[in-house]
């Protein structure tokens, strides 16, 4: 039995590939040129199913299933046909799977793994003719119905495939897939290709439709708004054929001017700032960082002295983080000024201040790199380190020098 279909299969591909010129010819052509080739072979092609005459007065043609094996190869945008027959697929799908469990039921293996191919093929089958369907149906949206020429035309198309997206998930609504697991029961391979895989592909399929469906409704207004100004365009076209001599009103001689000449110069408005542009956060960061913190004394004191003091000390460290930050922002300018290498220690004994050496640095640092980057760029730092005497890796700042680069 195998050989004969290995025998059959051979010879019809062998047919297929050696009348290619002919197949091509009529797939392009829709017809077979009966003059160009011999009965012999056209009666051969004929026998193998190839092609076809539908009636005594009818040319050869092309058989569908070689047709459609040609298009899917070619990616043909002339295959618009989409097939949304589920119903039957899984009425088959239900018989193949009483026949594999009748087989399995009755110890008659071979017969239920031959059931079980056909079934695997058939759910495969099924699952590629949605998805196909759903590739063709994007193929036309993307190329927004680029087939036919006229707007009119696209209208029709686009109705069309809304049409086909509504009847295939109108079949898609067969699946019930609580009756397909109770046919499934315990079996693995069954529970695999009805519940598993089936269900997988219908969630995606039917996601990939109803985005098809929201964009053919897009198209759809697309195409109409074109219609519209196509019809007024013609309209006013047609009118100048009828009217030569049509020159169209001086408006501005009218005593009552219509609102759509009477339209003001657009006023400017006022500026205002962009927090959500990236480019004005240097500027802003700059302005946040200059604001003042100011404190409000509430009327009556409160009863425990001790906030008093916690509310004194606060400001007495805002205000010595203020001179910290004056006492650098000098620093950097008479560096800026005398355009010299200068050290920050040599700086703070020169100028006799107060702060603690470790505090005056780690302010220094602070302020140079808290400086943009075009303004950072003007300057120079280097760091004078020292090992840690106990802990090892550890680095020590005796000093820092900043010039003006």
């Amino acid at each position: 039995m195998k050989d004969n279909f290995t025998q059959a299969g051979t010879k019809f591909l062998r047919a297929l590939s050696r009348h290619s010129d002919l197949i091509m010819q009529t797939y392009l052509t829709g017809t077979v040129d009966e003059s160009i080739y011999s009965p012999q072979v056209l009666d051969n092609l004929q026998t193998l199913g190839i092609i076809w005459r539908p009636d005594a007065e009818s040319d050869l043609r092309l058989r569908r299933v070689v047709r459609a094996l040609l298009e899917e190869g070619l990616s043909d945008e002339r295959n618009r046909q989409i097939d949304a027959n589920v119903g039957g697929a899984l009425n088959k799908v239900m018989t193949l799977v009483a026949h594999y469990k009748e087989a399995s039921h009755k110890h008659r293996f071979a017969e239920a793994a031959a059931h079980l191919a056909d079934l695997t093929e058939l759910t495969y089958a099924l699952i590629d003719s949605l998805k196909q369907g759903v590739r063709a149906l994007w193929a036309k949206i993307h190329k927004e119905f680029g087939y036919v020429a006229s707007i009119d035309a696209k209208i029709r198309e686009n109705q069309l495939a809304q049409s086909q997206v509504s009847e295939i998930l109108a079949q898609l609504e067969l699946f019930e897939f609580d009756k397909l697991a109770i046919e499934a029961g315990s079996n693995r391979d069954l529970r695999r290709l009805l519940v598993v895989t089936l269900q997988s592909n219908f969630a995606a399929i039917t996601q990939e439709l109803s985005l098809a469906q929201a964009r053919l409704t897009e198209l759809l207004g697309r195409f109409r708004e074109f219609q519209g100004r196509t019809r007024l365009l013609k309209g006013f076209v047609l009118h100048l054929e009828q009217n030569p001599a049509y020159q169209p009103a001086q408006y501005t001689q009218h005593s009552k001017v219509p609102a759509l000449f009477n339209l003001a110069d657009s006023v400017i408005k006022p500026a205002a700032v962009d927090v959500n542009n990236p480019q004005h956060e240097v500027e802003l960061s700059q302005i946040v960082g200059r604001l003042k913190a100011i404190y409000h004394l509430k009327t009556h004191p409160p009863a425990n002295a001790s906030q008093h003091i916690q509310v004194e000390k606060m400001a007495e460290v805002e205000l010595d983080e203020n001179k910290v930050k004056q006492q650098v922002e000098a620093y950097f300018c008479q560096v800026i000024d005398s355009g010299e290498r200068q050290s920050a220690l040599e700086y703070h004994q020169t100028e006799q201040l107060a702060f603690d050496k470790e505090v005056w640095l780690y302010q220094v640092i602070g302020e140079y790199e808290a400086l943009p980057d075009t303004e950072k760029s003007y300057f120079e730092i280097e760091k004078s380190l020292t090992d840690h005497p106990i802990y090892s890796g550890n680095k020590i700042i005796e000093d820092v020098e900043l010039w003006f680069s």
